[in-house]
């Protein structure tokens, strides 16, 4: 059963932290504002005609704006209850459209906001943290340390809460938007020993968080082979997304040893 989980102040790590050590699952919804901003791109959206014929908007801008709050509010109103965690972020959306999603969903929930940034130019200060990723599944140096020196005058300015992020992305039966930027290959799910290895490596390192993906829209999530055996040798928090459409396959990872569990692709289309 997933339990019940309260964030407080700026302390969303050591709030995550909390939550391990008494057993409590976490949860996590990702907004991707490149999809927001595609008006009607969710299936869960409101369409933007109906809004151009309500008289709620005369000024384009405007209009935007509240086409783009009006989605993410009825978005909102669907999240499961047992949501705990909100992520913004996409691989190709723009610093723009991440912007205007994190300050309509901070003005409309208590809920801790996470920025997921694909690139460094999609960072903003209104999210309450950021994971601060660094893509160990791959050897391109761009999304290993590169693009987190070009992060740093941001963040230099920023309140936000950074947690150092060990991203591994494991071959989810399709290729990922994440593969095609990031011009690395995804890690075959049979290959368990090299995967624990990396994530280990990226505890060593100094990462805080190890998230295991399968990519948005996978066909098949990360195995619980992997969870598990990940699980086992980590003593740090194990984020596992992508490919999760139902509650049976969302217990399943959890019983196999995720503390965070993201779902993004289906919730935006109505499945989940």
């Amino acid at each position: 059963m997933i339990d019940e989980f309260t964030q407080s102040g700026k302390q969303i790590y050591a709030d995550l932290q909390e939550a391990v050590k008494t057993k409590k699952k976490c949860f996590a919804i990702l907004f991707d504002p490149e999809e927001i901003n595609h008006f009607g791109s969710s299936s869960r959206g409101i369409k933007k005609k109906q809004l151009l014929t309500s008289g709620q908007a005369s000024e384009h801008l405007n209009l935007d704006y509240r086409v783009t709050e009006a989605l993410l509010v009825d978005q909102l109103q669907k999240l499961p209850k047992y949501t705990t965690h909100l992520f913004v972020g996409g691989s190709t959306a723009t610093q723009t459209q991440t912007q205007l999603t994190v300050q309509i969903l901070k003005k409309n929930t208590d809920l801790p906001i996470l920025l997921f940034p694909g690139d460094y130019k999609q960072i903003t200060k209104e999210a309450d943290g950021i994971l601060f990723l660094s893509l160990l599944s791959g050897e391109n140096p761009e999304y290993l340390i590169r693009q987190q020196i070009k992060s740093v005058q941001q963040l230099q300015h920023a309140d936000l809460e950074i947690i150092p992020t060990g991203y591994i992305l494991i071959d989810g039966g399709r290729e990922t938007t994440v593969q095609r930027v990031s011009h690395t290959q995804a890690l075959p799910q049979d290959d368990i020993e090299y995967i624990v290895n990396i994530a280990l490596a990226g505890e060593y390192s100094g990462k805080k968080l190890i998230y295991l993906e399968a990519g948005s829209g996978a066909l098949k999530t990360v195995s619980t082979e992997i969870i598990q055996a990940v699980k086992s040798v980590i003593s740090i928090p194990l984020i596992v997304g992508g490919g999760i459409r139902t509650q049976i396959k969302l217990q399943q990872i959890y019983e196999a040893g995720a503390d965070l569990v993201v779902v993004g692709t289906a919730f935006e289309k109505g499945e989940f």
